[in-house]
């Protein structure tokens, strides 16, 4: 997943790209191919979660898949990603093992975190993923300090922090906006904006419904980004994160989503109709796009795009019964990963 921008551009120069988007047929198909693992993952997820096989929370990306993609497209070897509990898409978009985060769901030894973490908890600092963060808007603390840090080492990196709508008026979200700053510290700010927080739509919820405008105050600059177009959000984080990269501090992207589901597993969405999600679906949706797009540039055809799913749903069935199979944890693994021991 992980790439830097001028190498991104320049393959999507020699792979023929369409000039109205910019990207190219490998570039189209990996996208594709990447939103579909995380639609796939998250609807067996689903139905792991109705056999009692996941336990507690389980909040599905169904919808959003764009968002995570096309940020980290963008994202160079080094560069941090942490978001909130609705993280099992942004883990998968950082090249994590389908097969470990399937058993992190159901609490297994197989799993990212041992068992340990479960939905809203996994980590793993191989594919610079910070966590899953089960406090509302806890996590944008977090990765303005990993942004402090990296201004600290002078190594270049950013720290993509993502957070929700709901999450937009917690008052740690501010004062982080302010530090960052002041500091000029390299961080990007994705604002999944899915419209709805936990179930309370945002007009109701929010004076100022441009929630990129929230950095205002602070100096930061931002933009509102069409969430449901990976293109979209490819060409708005590559932007972002060029700005941090460069010593110029922060950048708030406003991605404006939607999500399919409820809130979580046991949410019945009962704040919204039927008709609204289902005119999303029919004219908004993310994979659909791509997908006529590498339609209409000959790129691929029926035929290839469903053998594509095909491969995409054995990876997800494979990861489905590794994580039915593998066996819970030992009780010793309560005492581990507790603290960490720094040696002199």
């Amino acid at each position: 997943m992980a790439r830097g921008q001028t190498g991104a551009a320049g393959r999507r120069k020699a792979n023929g790209a369409d000039p109205k988007s910019g990207a190219g047929k490998d570039e189209l198909l990996r996208y594709y191919r990447d939103m579909l693992l995380i639609r796939r993952f998250e609807e067996r997820a689903g139905q792991l979660y109705g056999m009692g096989l996941i336990g507690g929370f389980c909040h599905l990306y169904i919808g959003q898949e764009a968002v995570a993609v096309g940020v980290q497209s963008v994202k160079q070897p080094g560069d941090e990603i942490i978001t909130g509990y609705r993280d099992h898409g942004h883990m998968l978009a950082a090249g994590m093992d389908p097969k470990e985060v399937m058993a992190e769901l159901t609490g297994r030894a197989g799993g990212s975190s041992k068992g340990k973490g479960g939905s809203m908890h996994m980590f793993s600092t191989e594919s610079d993923f910070y966590g899953g963060h089960g406090i509302v808007g806890g996590q944008v603390s977090l990765g303005t300090g990993l942004a402090l840090a990296n201004k600290y080492r002078n190594n270049g990196k950013v720290a993509f922090t993502y957070f929700g709508d709901g999450a937009a008026n917690q008052g740690q979200v501010y004062e982080s906006f302010n530090m960052a700053e002041l500091w000029s510290l390299p961080v990007v700010y994705i604002i999944e904006n899915n419209q709805y927080a936990m179930g309370t739509s945002i007009e109701r919820a929010s004076s100022e419904t441009h929630l990129y405008k929230r950095g205002a105050s602070f100096r930061i600059p931002g933009e509102e980004v069409d969430g449901m177009d990976v293109l979209a959000v490819r060409a708005a984080a590559e932007k972002a994160a060029e700005h941090a990269r460069s010593g110029n501090g922060p950048y708030i992207l406003e991605m404006k989503t939607y999500r399919y589901r409820g809130h979580s597993m046991s949410d019945p969405a009962k704040y919204r109709t039927r008709e609204e999600v289902d005119a999303v679906r029919k004219t908004r949706d993310p994979i659909d796009h791509i997908e006529e797009l590498l339609e209409k540039q000959g790129y691929a055809d029926e035929a290839s795009l469903k053998a594509i799913d095909g491969e995409v749903k054995k990876i997800v069935a494979d990861a489905a019964e590794f994580a039915r199979t593998s066996p819970e944890p030992d009780p010793a693994e309560l005492y581990t990963d507790v603290y960490t021991e720094v040696r002199a």
